[in-house]
Parts: structure tokens; C-alpha cells; sequence
């Protein structure tokens, strides 16, 4: 029968960022009750005095009649069936450090698009390898899904990824609004590597924007971002996906044009002419693609997939190669 969630099961959210408050967000306006686990003393005193994250998506207020919210991790993950993980995947490892509690009753939802630094393994392949869970306790929600327009309930379209089509129901269930539509997939792989390269080439749009190039490059260059992002997910892991629909291409799309794109907004700044280093500094949230860069790079050493715009944000990133000289040189290339 393979593991089944159960009718019932109580979600508890790992992360406390913007994505894990939109999320949130979206659980309470289902009326689902919550066990969040908060890390920052500053926002969890918000959450208890105003019902409000004080860093990030201040204008939500939580019914805290719905919400746990909790520092023991231990305390979270023990009353809760869905473990949803939205902590940055650079921290991740911290804040995991102090977990105990089994994992072998519980479905583990990875929301974050990202790599673990080092391990170079995606969320799922880390609690897979880590935490000896199987593929069937195992899935992500992904798709092009901005926090902010998600926590102020503008049309979003997200895609639940497990192996199982009755988890895949019940966790769509919990997320599913009037604003929010769910969609379907088991391609848990090819949608949690399109969730990571996506970062990579709206870094190159940043950058290509950053250094003046117009609309017409820039849909050349995302065109191209996607066959690249096809190519890859399909010679690595081959599946019957179609890489056009929302969790793929659409991901993709919104993250190299949208202005609350944290990955577009770095590589803007690089293209402006910061160095990398002072470009971080201006960033007031993670920019995933930042890690994904490199890790991808070191993933690929396995795979000798051609990926000229990937290779050229880790050069201008990792290498110090000269933003312009790169761009042109990729220009040959597309």
C-alpha cells in the first residue's frame, strides 16, 4: 500500500521567510490548523503580541487561534503529519540541528527551490539520504508563486509533486483556494531541479538587464533559459514531462521578469557593476541562485550537459569574470 497520509493531518511549517508566512497564510484561510516552528525571537514575539511577522510580510494577520507557534522543533515536528520545509537551503542544516524527533510516521513537503551547499543534493534528495526516508514520504509544492502576491491572495497557480495520487490529494486539499489553483505531477525530480535553475538564469536576466541589454536579448536569453533547463532536467533524469507547463516554464518566467524576484534583482545589481560580494550585501533575502550556481556546476562534472548561460553566471559569480565579457562572449553561443 506504500505510506498514506491520513484525512486529517495537521501541517508544520519550517522557515519563517516570506514563503513560509505566505504558506502559512494560505493553511489559516483554509482553516487548517498550524504548528510553526520559529527560530527569530523577534518575529515570534510579534506573532504573540500583534498575530503579525514583524520581518517579513507585516501585513498578514494570523488568527493565532489557529497557529502553534513554537522554538522546539522537536515540538513542531511531533504534532505534525505534513512537515513543510521553506527555510533557505543554505540554513537549512541549522535549522534542522536540533531535531530529534523521528521522521518515519511523517510526509516531509519540501517548498524550498534550492541546493544544499556542499551535500549538493536538493530537499528531497537530503531527507532521502539523511533521514533514510523513501521517495513516498517525499514531495514539493512548486510553480511560478511569488510570496507577495500569494500572502495577498492574487491568481496563483502551484503543482503538488509526490509518487502517490492520494497524497497528492490531500495535500493539494489543504493549499487549494479560490486564488490558489493545484495542479498535479509525479515528477518530483524534473520539477525540483526546474525550481533551482530557474534562479540560475533569472540571475542571467539580472545580469543582461543590469548591463543594459534590452526586451528583445532578454526573450532570447529566457528562450534559451528554457531549452537549456529542458536539456538539462531531461538528460539527467529522463521522464515523460512536458517542461512548457506552469511548475516548469512558468516558474522559469516569473522569476526572470518580476520585480519581487529576489534572483533577478542580484543579478541586476552584479550588471550595475557591484562586485559580487557588496551585491550580496545589498540583498535583504536569500538569493537562491547564488548556492544553485555552484552546485549546479559541481553536479553537472557527472553529467557533461552543454549549459553555457548556467556556466557563465558561475564564472561572473565564483570566478570574477568580467559581467560584460561573459554576456558577449554567451551571445555567441545562443
Amino acid at each position: 500500500m506504500g505510506y498514506k497520509i491520513k484525512d486529517n493531518a495537521i501541517c508544520g511549517m519550517i522557515g519563517y521567510g516570506s514563503w513560509a508566512t505566505a504558506l502559512v497564510h494560505v493553511l489559516q484561510e483554509n482553516r487548517q490548523h498550524i504548528w510553526w516552528h520559529i527560530r527569530n525571537d523577534e518575529v515570534m514575539e510579534s506573532l504573540q503580541t500583534e498575530g503579525r511577522n514583524a520581518k517579513y510580510l507585516y501585513d498578514i494577520e494570523f488568527d493565532m487561534n489557529l497557529i502553534n507557534a513554537s522554538t522546539d522543533i522537536n515540538e513542531v515536528v511531533r504534532n505534525s503529519d505534513i512537515i513543510i520545509i521553506a527555510a533557505p537551503s543554505a540554513y537549512l542544516k541549522n535549522f534542522l540541528q536540533d531535531l530529534q524527533e523521528p521522521l518515519t510516521d511523517k510526509f516531509i513537503l519540501s517548498a524550498t527551490k534550492g541546493i544544499i551547499p556542499d551535500d549538493y543534493k536538493t530537499i528531497t534528495e537530503f531527507f532521502r539520504d539523511t533521514y533514510g526516508l523513501p521517495y513516498e514520504q517525499l514531495g514539493l509544492i512548486s510553480g511560478p508563486s511569488h510570496a507577495e502576491e500569494v500572502s495577498r491572495d492574487k491568481m496563483s497557480y502551484l503543482t503538488v509533486a509526490c509518487t502517490d495520487d492520494d497524497n497528492s490529494r490531500i495535500i493539494g486539499g489543504c493549499f487549494s483556494t479560490p486564488k490558489l489553483h493545484i495542479q498535479y505531477s509525479k515528477d518530483i525530480y524534473g520539477i525540483e531541479y526546474a525550481g533551482i535553475l530557474k534562479n540560475i538564469y533569472a540571475l542571467a536576466g539580472g545580469i543582461a538587464t543590469g548591463l543594459g541589454y534590452g526586451d528583445n536579448f532578454r526573450a532570447v536569453l529566457t528562450a534559451a533559459s528554457a531549452q537549456e533547463m529542458t536539456r538539462f532536467i531531461q538528460e539527467s533524469y529522463p521522464f515523460d514531462r512536458n517542461t512548457m507547463e506552469y511548475a516548469y516554464l512558468g516558474d522559469l518566467l516569473v522569476t526572470s521578469y518580476s520585480s519581487f524576484s529576489r534572483n533577478r534583482r542580484l543579478g541586476q545589481l552584479i550588471g550595475h557593476g557591484c562586485t559580487v560580494k557588496s551585491a550580496l550585501n545589498e540583498m535583504t533575502m536569500i538569493a537562491e541562485g547564488y548556492f544553485a550556481s555552484e552546485c549546479i556546476r559541481h553536479i553537472n562534472d557527472r553529467h557533461g550537459i552543454s549549459m553555457p548561460i548556467a556556466d557563465m553566471v558561475y564564472d561572473v559569480l565564483y570566478r570574477r569574470a568580467n559581467p560584460r565579457k561573459r554576456m558577449r562572449e554567451l551571445r555567441t553561443q545562443l
